[in-house]
């Protein structure tokens, strides 16, 4: 009798190669996952649970070779447009350093956001040059070690503009720096955000003198959201800062638009547009649950009314990386477009992308422990592992896991919930309700697919002294040389 792996290998060679995976777990109503041909090999290999099984559950598996194709759509995008264009890589989305390495093998940057972030780029032997200092709060150690090395920081307000430049004076360095600003005015709206300058308020600073102490090099901002002509918007107006900077002495000469690149983690449309459907039809209280207790998932709820989610990742999304990017460049700013005003400018145009350029390029594989029905009756699955080890900021995580059957054996459908190792009521790892056709039991795998980035690492927590997930790390092959990450070692 063909084990469950045999299976797989068997329909993984179909024109759906993703299809043999999507029939042993369905969300209720399905969010069916985009899937990579390596993910498939990975998980169709034979030896599958004797591979990972020494590294305990869950385990993260990471293929870095993947980013090599998202960096070549960005980089094509403003080749076509003739756009001098810097990539640096988000470290924060993931923390391995298979992907430092990998980002360094590009060409490309990385964006760091502490201490340890910037001291594990600089030994895997980054160049100054290709590093940058983002930090939200910078310690007075952080702005040494970036003074040391000639690190760009980027400048969230004045105390920090004011601490540098003295411990630029202290230590006889010159800091490099660009200024981070925020408060844009998008036709009506005030683009809102709690990092950098005010455009308007501090204005003054675009006329800042001269310091031998600063070296402005450059703009950056940060936007919440996904609308790329609130970008153009942020893009003009650093423009009209950069002519002010250079007209008082200094030579700015990039723009960082920060990161916030869409991903699509869903393959169909209308299934996203539907689980919506059924979820506010569940609320309502007209079908039975699809989220455990039904979770409104941040949508407000009062009588029939129920609002939009206020704190979800659009897993669906039409317009992705390269599209979007293309959006950004091709829109119009003061008469032309906004690649044509960087050149005009003489301006390099960086973006620092994690999720994006993570797209595809992991997964989050768990043990199931156990099955039992909680007292109303309901079936409820306990993952080794914990909510933290598969979430961002987002309250859920809307795609569906992937199941990887420890038998062969006919078992009955099943439809619950996953729950997760934490001593608590709330603890889900999604919210959602799953149905099982062929069954499910102990001993058999759920796979959380394209979980790289953030999704892994930007939350995960060590309560209850779990240890963390380790990471894996496969080779260019798909399959070949599956090594800790040395974030591990």
């Amino acid at each position: 009798m063909p084990t469950p792996t045999d299976t797989i290998t068997e329909q993984a060679t179909s024109p759906d190669n993703d299809s043999s995976f999507d029939r042993y777990c369905q969300g209720v109503p399905p969010l069916s996952a985009r899937i990579e041909p390596w993910m498939v090999q990975f998980l169709s290999a034979a030896e599958f649970p004797q591979r990972i099984e020494p590294y305990g559950s869950p385990v993260n598996v990471l293929n870095p070779h993947r980013m090599a194709d998202n960096v070549a759509e960005l980089n094509q995008i403003a080749s076509e447009r003739q756009v001098d264009f810097r990539i640096f890589f988000a470290r924060k989305a993931n923390k391995c350093l298979s992907f430092v390495d990998q980002a360094h093998q590009l060409g490309i940057g990385v964006d760091t956001a502490s201490e340890i972030e910037l001291e594990q780029t600089l030994d895997r032997n980054l160049p100054p040059e290709d590093v940058i200092c983002t930090a939200a709060v910078k310690s007075e150690s952080l702005i040494r070690r970036c003074l040391e090395f000639g690190i760009c920081m980027a400048i969230d307000n004045h105390d920090e503009l004011e601490r540098v430049r003295s411990l630029a004076a202290t230590h006889q360095k010159q800091a490099i720096v660009a200024l981070r600003l925020s408060g844009f005015l998008h036709g009506t709206q005030r683009l809102e955000s709690r990092f950098g300058f005010d455009c308007e308020r501090d204005r003054d600073l675009s006329q800042i003198p001269v310091d031998d102490r600063i070296r402005i090099v450059g703009l950056h901002f940060h936007l919440d959201g996904y609308d790329p002509h609130q970008r153009v918007t942020a893009i003009g107006e650093s423009i009209r800062w950069i002519k002010c900077l250079r007209a008082a002495g200094h030579h700015p000469r990039f723009i960082d638009m920060g990161g916030g690149l869409p991903v699509c983690y869903l393959k169909h449309q209308e299934q996203w547009d539907h689980f919506w459907d059924r979820h506010a039809e569940s609320l309502r209280g007209r079908t039975d649950e699809v989220t455990y207790n039904r979770n409104p998932l941040s949508r407000s709820v009062h009588q029939a009314n129920v609002g939009p989610p206020q704190s979800m990742y659009p897993y669906y999304q039409r317009q992705t990386r390269a599209t979007w990017f293309a959006t950004v460049l091709d829109s119009n700013v003061g008469g032309q477009t906004v690649a044509q005003a960087l050149k005009e400018n003489e301006l390099q145009l960086r973006c620092e992308p994690g999720r994006s350029l993570l797209d595809g390029c992991g997964i989050t594989i768990a043990r199931i422990e156990f099955r039992k029905q909680d007292t109303r009756g309901r079936w409820l699955l306990g993952l080794s592992m914990n909510r933290t080890q598969c979430r961002t900021t987002s309250d859920d995580f809307l795609v569906d896991p992937l199941l990887i059957p420890s038998t062969s054996e006919t078992r009955p459908t099943v439809e619950g919930y996953l729950v997760g190792a934490y001593c608590m009521e709330s603890e889900l790892l999604s919210w959602r309700k799953f149905r099982f056709p062929s069954g499910v039991g102990t001993g058999d795998h759920l796979v959380f697919p394209n979980t790289a980035g953030y999704l892994m690492h930007f939350l995960e927590s060590r309560s209850h002294q779990f240890p963390l997930a380790k990471n894996l790390v496969i080779g260019a092959d798909g399959v070949a040389d599956l090594r800790l990450d040395d974030i591990d070692r």
